[in-house]
């Protein structure tokens, strides 16, 4: 545009080539960089002391007036090949007629199905498999006239572009869906999708959408509210000296180190994609059949950050494994009692709020992390509240929800799945520390550390303090000078 002062690169060029840099909005030092952002004209003319908004509707204005241009929205749209030679898929309704023309599928046809078969061999002509089924294909119209249905099918974007909206009244004959139904669920909370697919599939919804609010279908402009990109599990993989990838079917392992099985140069062992071609790929049934499918599940959520590509790791599984060991083990083999001692008050209702917390956040491992605390915790205790342990059974459900079934069903024994019972709750005034640790320190030296009530008096704290057998004993015979009393913190004597 050669704006130096505003454009980086034309900035770089114009320095390579000592080339005038005249500073056009005020903000920033254009001798040492070009200032991108917005700010008040100079040097403009009619523009000086408007910001950009202000400028471009002015100098639009002029040039409208002198008859030199006018304003116009352009729109990067292009052609999208949208057809595919191959049964699956949404079949496109359309006629092709010997006449040359060519007409929609009238719309009592619609919507217009894929024929039941099992021939779906290639049709030999370039057609998709459709171009086979000749009772489906051929038509007549009222006329005479022989037609051939559009033989090419939709691609996977289609379905995928606005199956979320068929979610909401899947049952319909009528419509798409009800409008209050419509209003009641759109738009969609929360978009989940690995960043190498949800690019163009957001952009193809997008467009569906945008294309039916205009039609007035959908109440409203944006189809998601919130778009969340997962990251990806790795496999392990193996480089050589020039970073290229090596099969794992190429490697050997020789005294704890990697080495081509064909070249016999040592490997560094790094994680990448997970990959055919690179037989790194770990088989999920595989895992299932020996660990069980909710030491997956806590595995893949505990491994770290949801949208954090990690390496996947046996070691790992294995953790999640002896978790779950421990799990059932608490509450199998633990008294569940019907009173509360309240030993466990403090870190369960930390746990319900946090766990809860945590998954509207999607921060799955931190709040399988706090489970783990409550077991620990829990394991220190003779004996263990029933409603703690069916509430911990309801928060580690949506992790391990077949371990969490079975032991529900133990506990509560109402015959009720756990699936629908209410969601736990926490208790405010549970999650503050009733006791404190103060410590008591003689002529400046801790002698003693003391659990006490919190927000005890001076006076209160001195009393607990001189009761303590050692602090008792270290001032024994001694003339006390001075008592410094802090309350929550400490107790400092001073005796000569």
């Amino acid at each position: 545009m050669a704006v130096p002062a505003h454009d980086q690169r034309d900035w770089e060029f114009a320095k390579q080539f000592d080339l005038p840099i005249v500073e056009v909005l005020e903000g920033g030092n254009v001798e040492e960089a070009a200032y991108t952002e917005d700010g008040l004209h100079v040097n403009s003319d009619f523009l000086d002391g408007l910001n950009k908004e202000e400028a471009i509707a002015k100098i639009v204005a002029w040039l409208e007036e002198k008859g030199c241009g006018q304003e116009k929205v352009t729109y990067r749209l292009r052609d999208w090949l949208f057809s595919r030679q191959r049964y699956w898929g949404e079949p496109i309704p359309i006629i092709h007629w010997e006449d040359g023309t060519s007409t929609a599928v009238p719309e009592s046809e619609l919507p217009l199905v894929l024929p039941v078969t099992k021939d779906i061999r290639p049709s030999g002509t370039g057609e998709s498999p459709l171009a086979n089924l000749t009772d489906w294909l051929e038509v007549t119209r009222e006329d005479g006239v022989e037609g051939r249905r559009e033989t090419n099918t939709m691609p996977q974007w289609a379905g995928s572009s606005w199956y979320y909206l068929r979610y909401i009244d899947p049952h319909n004959t009528e419509k798409l869906a009800d409008e209050d139904l419509l209003k009641q669920w759109l738009p969609v909370d929360i978009y989940v999708g690995g960043a190498e697919h949800a690019v163009l599939h957001l952009l193809y919804a997008r467009f569906w959408h945008k294309f039916l609010y205009d039609l007035g279908v959908v109440p409203t402009k944006e189809p998601f509210q919130k778009l969340f990109n997962q990251g990806m599990i790795l496999g392990t993989s193996y480089r050589d000296h020039r970073g290229a990838l090596v099969a794992t079917d190429k490697v050997e392992k020789r005294d704890g180190s990697f080495f081509h099985v064909e070249t016999g140069e040592e490997l560094e062992q790094a994680p990448a994609k997970m990959s055919k071609s690179l037989k790194n790929v770990v088989n999920p049934d595989d895992v299932v059949e020996q660990y069980g499918a909710d030491t997956l599940r806590v595995y893949e959520m505990f491994m770290g950050p949801l949208d954090a590509s990690i390496a996947w790791s046996e070691e790992g599984l294995e953790g999640s494994r002896k978790f779950l060991d421990r799990v059932y083990r608490l509450i199998t083999s633990k008294e569940i009692v019907g009173e509360n001692n309240g030993a466990l008050d403090k870190v369960y209702n930390e746990t319900v709020k946090a766990v809860t917390e945590q998954i509207e956040s999607m921060k799955f491992n931190t709040a399988i992390a706090q489970l783990m605390v409550f077991v620990n915790a829990a394991n220190k205790e003779d004996k263990l509240y029933v409603d703690y342990a069916k509430g911990f059974i309801q928060l580690i459900a949506p992790f391990a929800p077949h371990l969490a079934e079975e032991l529900w069903q133990t506990v509560a024994a109402t015959g009720e799945s756990i699936s629908y019972v209410a969601w736990p709750t926490w208790d405010e005034s549970k999650l503050v520390e009733d006791e404190i640790e103060i410590v008591v320190q003689i002529k400046g030296k801790v002698r003693a550390k003391l659990m006490v009530a919190k927000d005890l008096s001076r006076e209160e704290l001195q009393e607990i303090a001189f009761a303590d057998e050692k602090v008792k004993a270290e001032i024994d015979g001694k003339e006390i000078v001075k008592v410094i009393s802090v309350p929550n913190k400490l107790v400092n004597i001073v005796v000569k």
